[in-house]
């Protein structure tokens, strides 16, 4: 026990007090310690870690805002504007032919020479005025041979007459036979039958020398004269020649052909203006008198007659005019500008704006202003369309509108 006692603190002072050869033994049993070389490039390496993580991140979102941005800027602004309102009044601008009220050719009914006319291109006549005169020596010559004749068969019906009285005078004595007094009284009705039939004879050319002087059938201006003093007139020809003719421009017929479309408008007693050419400032107003009332296969087209009061004279028969239609909207009609059709195969489409998306819409057209045109079908007025819209455009396509007009703003 004593020995270990003593043994005990000299191990304890061989610790705190190593012997030459300790420095050794630690070094062995100790870890080794880094230099400083060894943190630095432990740094660098977690710095250059971070670069490279930072930097692919930051060229990831660059590309995908890159990409953004390229499909934003692919998709096309628009401008867009919202259709107006129909009309309240639709004005239809067609041309007019004038024709007079009344107009015709006058011919000769009787065969003769041209005495003397009266009247020349222009002038106004009244009905039953003298216009011209006709000799016909034949024909006055055959008037007289008939009266003549006339006064012949007169005289012989005269004498059947008397000599039937006497047969029935004598039958009532029983003097003759029933048959002599039935053979004379049926002498004298024939007799009287010869009489009639020369009288009509007569009248028939009575009414032929009437025609020797050439009457104005109505009030009118004369406007065109073919004849002159001496011509032959020949009644009797397949193609007779026409002497005057007669028009009354009193009161004129304008004829317009109103298209299919506006057919349905056009209503009996509204007003219709008339203006020409040759004095555009002139508005002539007119009357809707009637129309066929059937279209016509061939033009698609009605016509409409237009009466026009010309106690003026301010229309001449024949003249080429352009008639103005007052026609009223239909409650579904609207108005856009032309810079909004998209001119297609299929047909005319415009584009109508859903969100951000595109759909083109087939309509129909009603009216051609010019800058605007009138659509019946297709779009309202509450559709939001597409100005001047490209031929690429297609249904589906993504678009920014930018609005330029407000719906309902005029």
């Amino acid at each position: 026990m004593e020995n270990t006692a003593q043994q005990t603190p000299q191990h304890t002072q061989d610790s705190s007090h190593p012997q030459p050869n300790a420095p050794e033994s630690a070094a062995n049993t100790a870890p080794p310690r880094r230099g400083p070389l060894v943190t630095g490039m432990l740094v660098l390496a977690t710095l250059f870690a971070v670069a490279v993580v930072y930097g692919i991140h930051a060229r990831a979102e660059h590309e995908s805002g890159l990409k953004k941005s390229t499909e934003a800027a692919s998709i096309p602004t628009v401008n867009t504007t919202y259709p107006s309102g129909g009309a309240t009044g639709q004005e239809v601008i067609l041309p007019g032919n004038v024709q007079a009220f009344i107009e015709t050719p006058i011919y000769a009914r009787t065969n003769g020479y041209l005495k003397k006319w009266y009247f020349d291109i222009g002038a106004h006549v009244r009905q039953g005025q003298l216009m011209a005169t006709i000799e016909t020596p034949e024909l006055d010559q055959q008037l007289d041979q008939s009266r003549a004749e006339l006064e012949r068969i007169q005289a012989n019906a005269r004498l059947a007459g008397v000599t039937s009285d006497r047969w029935q005078a004598l039958l009532a004595k029983h003097a003759v036979s029933e048959q002599e007094a039935d053979q004379n009284k049926s002498n004298y009705i024939a007799a009287q039958a010869a009489v009639d039939a020369s009288r009509a004879n007569v009248r028939r050319l009575e009414q032929l020398q009437s025609y020797e002087r050439i009457l104005a059938p109505f009030d009118g201006v004369i406007t065109a004269r073919n004849t002159d003093i001496g011509d032959l007139i020949d009644s009797g020809t397949s193609n007779p020649r026409e002497l005057f003719h007669l028009a009354s421009a009193g009161t004129l017929r304008v004829f317009a052909a109103v298209p299919e479309i506006y057919a349905g408008k056009i209503k009996d007693g509204d007003t219709a203006t008339i203006t020409q050419d040759s004095n555009p400032s002139e508005v002539i107003t007119g009357k809707i008198v009637r129309n066929s009332n059937a279209i016509s296969p061939t033009t698609r087209t009605l016509n409409v007659e237009v009466d026009v009061d010309n106690a003026k004279a301010k229309l001449l028969p024949g003249s080429y005019v352009f008639v103005h239609f007052k026609l009223p909207a239909g409650s579904h009609v609207v108005t856009i500008p032309s810079n909004t059709l998209l001119f297609r195969g299929e047909g005319l489409r415009v584009g109508v704006i859903h969100g951000d998306k595109v759909e083109l819409r087939p309509v129909t057209i009603g009216h051609d202003f010019g800058s605007t045109v009138e659509i019946t079908s297709g779009v309202n007025a509450q559709d939001q369309i597409i100005l001047d819209p490209a031929d690429s455009l297609v249904t589906g396509a993504q678009v920014h509108p930018n609005l330029l007009k407000e719906k309902g703003a005029q």
